[in-house]
């Protein structure tokens, strides 16, 4: 700490200016709760205020101190929170959600979380890079290109709500709906067989599924117009556009490892002394990745036999001793291979001819 002599007329004052601040945030949308560490002091107790006093308080941090930390998590609030400090000179990480009760003690507060958050990014500041988990905080444009591929798949779910629901209500009375049964063909069956109660039901469903349809066709359009021009056999304009909508820069990526992680397609592992246990996917990184990429790599086991992986293990994928579960897990390393081999693709490492793929 260093103090700053201000002088004001005949008054003189004694500011005393430390070097770094850090601050743990627990974001909501009516208030945030803030644990402050003071260079290396004992973390402070939690201070609830609410968002417009926030900016002030930041403001005073800047006034006393150097250089100023702050962290919140990943969640429904996105990004606004890291660029308005960004802007205010606060350098601000976005980490990855996580249980901050270590010790399962099972009390989980506001006052808590930002407690932990404030000791991870003392620790993470200090030079510990495995404190936590920076989020890559993607440009305002990238963000809004992301949107459009995860409210068409949030409208695709809720499509296939509501198409649950008409088989839920009709299978409620005695009535089997299989398919489309919204379709032109298969309502007009359907109006000659049900009764009128249960087509009034289905038909408020069929016009909320029809809407849906036709602002899903929109989106599609949109995704499908932006997509790379070039692409292999099998790797549709949608499955390519949503990808680089999802990473935003592929360059982001340091080597093959970073890649998979982010896929979360790699195999959870228990490992101690001699023994070594490897279990099902760890679902780690992008949730939104995985069932694009093994679709993906269905199609492409027809339409590209002589890429590598496909190569591989299409004979055992074509065994019929094969079991289902095998398969999946074909398909599954398949995937991750193929996710490794597109961020080649995508900076400029190899070329999709050399890949064996046309």
């Amino acid at each position: 700490m260093k103090n700053i002599i201000q002088n004001s007329g005949e008054n003189t004052t004694a500011i005393t200016r430390v070097q770094v601040i850090k601050l743990g945030l627990d974001v909501h949308a009516d208030s945030y709760v803030v644990v402050r560490i003071v260079d290396g002091q004992a973390p402070q107790p939690g201070q609830r205020m609410r968002p417009e006093a926030f900016e002030e308080f930041v403001k005073k941090q800047q006034s006393q101190a150097d250089k100023v930390y702050a962290c919140y998590e990943a969640g429904p609030f996105g990004y606004s929170l890291q660029r308005q400090l960004t802007n205010l000179g606060v350098v601000c990480y976005v980490v990855r959600p996580r249980n901050w009760d270590e010790y399962g003690s099972r009390v989980k507060t506001d006052k808590r979380d930002a407690h932990e958050l404030a000791l991870c990014l003392d620790r993470y500041v200090s030079g510990n890079t495995k404190a936590f988990t920076v989020v890559r905080v993607p440009t305002p444009q990238e963000e809004q290109r992301r949107s459009q591929g995860r409210l068409r798949q949030s409208l695709l779910n809720h499509k296939q709500r509501l198409a649950a629901q008409g088989r839920g209500d009709a299978l409620y009375y005695g009535r089997r709906l299989q398919g489309s049964w919204w379709k032109k063909v298969a309502w007009q069956e359907l109006e000659q067989e049900l009764p009128t109660h249960l087509l009034d039901l289905l038909s408020s469903l069929k016009g909320l599924i029809e809407a849906t349809e036709k602002e899903l066709s929109r989106l599609t359009g949109q995704l499908q117009a932006s997509a790379p021009a070039q692409l292999p056999t099998g790797v549709g304009r949608l499955t390519a556009q949503i990808l680089e909508c999802e990473v935003c820069d592929w360059t982001r990526f340091k080597n093959r490892r970073q890649v998979a992680s982010y896929t979360g397609l790699c195999p959870r592992e228990d490992s101690s002394g001699p023994r070594r246990f490897q279990g099902s996917i760890n679902k780690h990184g992008n949730r939104r990745l995985r069932p694009l990429l093994v679709e993906c790599l269905w199609r492409l086991c027809r339409s590209q036999p002589n890429y590598a992986p496909v190569k591989k293990w299409r004979p055992l994928l074509l065994d019929p001793k094969a079991t289902s579960a095998r398969r999946k897990k074909i398909i599954v390393a398949m995937a991750r291979q193929f996710a490794v081999d597109w961020w080649r693709v995508r900076t400029d490492r190899i070329t999709i001819e050399s890949l064996g793929m046309v």
